[in-house]
């Protein structure tokens, strides 16, 4: 009982942290100007990748004796993962609502821009950003963040358990018991 409630216990803070280095990021984006360059926002994911190498590897090494399973490995991720989307999808909303209600325009107005250099007629701009503007509520915009989030951060997650996932020798272990 006392290994699941070290796994909770360790899986929760290391998702705030993972979240809390998201908002960091993503605040210091916004405040440069920079959260509009699409690019800029995959480095969420090199974060979180980084997240669930380390998070995963000290709870290993320091609560389970330097083993664990793929599976363990893979639950830990994602319960980091979890946490850090919904700290991500809040600051989203807050953003989209609070703190820059005109992000939306923007928004509008970049995917127009890109439109236009493709060659796209008026007419189809303005039908696409018709369609584009019923998906643009706050809410539905951070549902969609949150789960394009747990999508990528889930895929990310099966190859980090790879990584840091180390099995014992089940012989040695046993020979331990033994010898205890």
């Amino acid at each position: 009982m006392e290994e699941k409630s070290l796994f909770w216990k360790n899986s929760l803070k290391h998702g705030l942290i993972v979240g809390l280095v998201i908002l960091i990021y993503s605040v210091l984006l916004y405040v440069l100007e920079l959260n509009l360059i699409q690019a800029l926002g995959y480095v969420v994911y090199v974060i979180l990748f980084a997240g669930f190498i380390l998070g995963t590897k000290a709870f290993r090494d320091n609560n389970l004796n330097g083993n664990i399973s793929y599976g363990r490995a893979f639950g830990y991720s994602i319960v980091i993962l979890l946490v850090a989307s919904i700290i991500s999808s809040i600051y989203n909303y807050l953003l989209v609502t609070v703190i820059d209600p005109d992000i939306v325009e923007k928004i509008m107005a970049l995917g127009e821009e890109k439109m236009l250099e493709k060659g796209l007629t008026d007419d189809q701009i303005e039908m696409a950003q018709s369609m584009q503007k019923k998906f643009m509520s706050p809410v539905f915009m951070s549902i969609m963040a949150f789960i394009g989030t747990m999508f990528f951060g889930t895929i990310i997650a099966l190859i980090t358990s790879a990584i840091v996932k180390k099995e014992g020798d089940p012989y040695q272990e046993a020979m331990q018991d033994i010898e205890e």
